[in-house]
């Protein structure tokens, strides 16, 4: 039967590398991985959080960062040479800020919508 390596292990391999982290709130943090601890909480070097809306992105400079291990969704190394995907257009971020509000205006009409149209779920 093989060893299991002690929890937290793994990310000693990630060090010194560049990171995206996805948060429990839906952030994406990018940074370099300069430390961790036993509870996989993590320090970020030149960090920065990146908002995407559709194929627009904007990236907020958030420096040396540390992010709790119990925020952690996924974590993952970026291959700078194909970052960010050329599908991709940066935009200030005052404008990825009002391409939120239009988001989430368009997903409360959705569900304004969905609910009204509730009723043609049981029609067969």
């Amino acid at each position: 039967m093989e060893d299991v390596p002690p929890p937290g292990t793994a990310l000693v391999e990630e060090l010194d590398k560049l990171l995206m982290v996805q948060l429990r709130d839906g952030r994406k943090i990018l940074g370099i991985l300069r430390s961790f601890d036993q509870f996989a909480n993590l320090v970020l070097e030149g960090a920065v959080e990146r908002t995407i809306v559709g194929l627009l992105y904007s990236e907020t400079p958030l420096g040396l960062y540390v992010v709790r291990g119990e925020n952690v969704v996924l974590l993952g190394e970026i291959d700078e040479s194909r970052d960010p995907p050329p599908a991709l257009q940066r935009v200030p971020e005052s404008e990825i800020r009002i391409a939120q509000r239009a988001e989430r205006e368009q997903e409360k009409i959705k569900k304004t919508m969905k609910a009204r149209m509730d009723f043609l779920d049981f029609i067969d």
